[in-house]
């Protein structure tokens, strides 16, 4: 399955910088329909999930923004990137100095297109495809997560998790451009930003994304 994984995913996208974060490449998909029409016959064959990895999606692309713009906030850490997707915030993390950087995701064509980025922009990431929400991990002193809110089951777990981090003493940041499953409390406020986008991917060419610091559950009940 890797090496299927790989070969789609050089096969269904081309090398393009990222809007906000132009320092970075990735595979990207040059069309939206296309590579959903492949995808979607592959997924006949083998299951193959959705092809989020194949975009540069807003909140992923503020918090990458944001971390190379603030080095010092991963220099010298251990990063987890939670739903890492095209792997665009863990090459990030890499690039502004983190000591150790993972990505995770479920995706195992999530994972090619990871290692093919890692690979592109000559970053050291780990990947592992776990489902981390139903696992122990080891304590990372910084826990990112880009756009993983734009479903409710999704993000209600997802949420869960990045309390039960920042419980445990990592600093959690989300990228979100106020998707609809979003929390509405437990979140402080660090940057944001205009994201260029795609008008076949979102309502807008440019969304206002937020990079967010989440609280645990603990530091919402007393309102911190």
């Amino acid at each position: 399955m890797a090496v299927g994984a790989a070969a789609f995913v050089r096969a269904n996208s081309v090398v393009a910088p990222v809007p906000l974060v132009p320092e970075i490449r990735l595979h990207l998909a040059s069309e939206v329909t296309p590579i959903w029409q492949a995808t979607e016959e592959t997924l006949a064959r083998n299951a193959v999930p959705p092809p989020f990895w194949a975009f540069a999606w807003a909140g992923g692309q503020a918090l990458a923004r944001h971390l190379l713009d603030r080095p010092d906030i991963v220099a010298g850490r251990d990063v987890l990137d939670f739903g890492s997707g095209s792997g665009l915030v863990a090459i990030a993390a890499a690039k502004a100095g983190a000591a150790c950087v993972v990505a995770a995701d479920i995706d195992p064509f999530a994972a090619a297109a990871i290692a093919a980025n890692a690979a592109l922009n000559r970053a050291e990431i780990a990947i592992i495809t776990a489902d981390l929400t139903d696992a122990p991990i080891k304590d990372f002193a910084v826990v990112t997560a880009g756009d993983v809110c734009y479903e409710q089951p999704m993000a209600a777990r997802a949420t869960a998790w990045l309390r039960r981090q920042a419980a445990r003493g990592s600093l959690v940041l989300l990228g979100d451009p106020r998707r609809a499953y979003v929390p509405t409390t437990g979140l402080r406020e660090r940057a944001r930003y205009a994201v260029p986008t795609s008008r076949e991917l979102e309502d807008r060419e440019v969304r206002e994304t937020v990079v967010w610091q989440v609280l645990s559950e603990a530091a919402v009940a007393v309102g911190r």
